[in-house]
């Protein structure tokens, strides 16, 4: 990162979300949003980097007067919360959309297709039947207003529902029935896969399939540059939290980080369910 003596030094606060800075029930809780907006008031840099699109980030930081932008979709894409509007996306080519299509389709899976459509998600998907996990998925996140759901229509982009920019192709399943997926991907797309543990079932899986280069590290480097931040601490508790806390400036692993978490990130704090991310930033003041 750029330094220049002529401006002061600045730090910008990034904090993953589920498991992270979220409660064990998935929301901000009222004293963490308290505290977040007395830091921020204060003048500092704070926004979150999640897998979470803008249609359940929004809500879920209605309480924060954030004025950066969300870093969303694991990287994929930033939302301004002032327009109410993408600010950048990361867009997945149709050719590459259509092979990791086929390869599911080669292990007897269906993925989800994320496609823009303006402000508006269109989540697409071929009508096969779905895991318990992304049935419960699909359930909470019905009727959400930016995201909407279009289960039996073809995810490679035919037809009206299913037309627009690709920005994520993903699935939840057992864990080890998405490896085989993961691993053929990566080794026949151009594309950034990142396959991880669900956080609150170590057996179920999440399959993410984004554009070449996408990651919260270089989300956040976008982010860091707008601001001319030159510190960049980073908060996380899962293994897609990793590439970024190797390439902040300090990386903070929350008490019930996964174990590789904490063994990477340069010091380990509090639980999810103590408030420990805004303490910690509130302590820093």
């Amino acid at each position: 990162m750029m330094h220049n003596d002529n401006i002061k030094p600045s730090t910008l606060y990034v904090s993953d979300m589920d498991g992270t800075l979220l409660g064990s029930d998935s929301r901000l809780s009222a004293a963490s949003a308290l505290m977040l907006n007395r830091a921020i008031a204060g003048g500092v840099l704070f926004t979150v980097a999640t897998a979470r699109t803008p249609a359940t980030v929004v809500p879920l930081m209605s309480g924060v007067d954030t004025r950066l932008p969300y870093i969303c979709l694991n990287g994929a894409a930033l939302w301004d919360n002032c327009r109410g509007d993408y600010a950048h996306v990361e867009v997945i080519d149709e050719a590459t959309v259509r092979r990791v299509v086929g390869v599911y389709r080669r292990h007897g899976l269906a993925p989800f297709v994320y496609r823009r459509h303006g402000r508006m998600i269109h989540a697409c998907h071929d009508g096969s039947p779905l895991s318990g996990q992304e049935r419960q998925f699909v359930a909470e996140r019905t009727g959400l207003e930016l995201k909407r759901f279009f289960l039996d229509c073809d995810p490679c982009g035919e037809g009206s529902s299913a037309a627009g920019e690709a920005m994520l192709i993903f699935s939840m399943q057992d864990y080890e029935l998405l490896r085989p997926v993961c691993d053929e991907v990566k080794a026949q797309a151009e594309c950034t896969a990142v396959l991880y543990h669900d956080i609150f079932d170590p057996r179920s899986g999440i399959l993410e399939i984004y554009a070449p280069g996408v990651s919260k590290a270089a989300a956040i480097e976008r982010v860091a540059a707008t601001t001319q931040a030159t510190r960049v601490v980073v908060f996380g508790d899962n293994r897609n939290d990793m590439p970024m806390m190797r390439a902040a400036s300090w990386s903070v692993a929350v008490g019930n980080a996964f174990p590789e978490v904490k063994a990477i990130a340069s010091e380990v704090i509090g639980t999810n369910v103590q408030d420990a991310v805004p303490k910690y930033i509130i302590a820093q003041k």
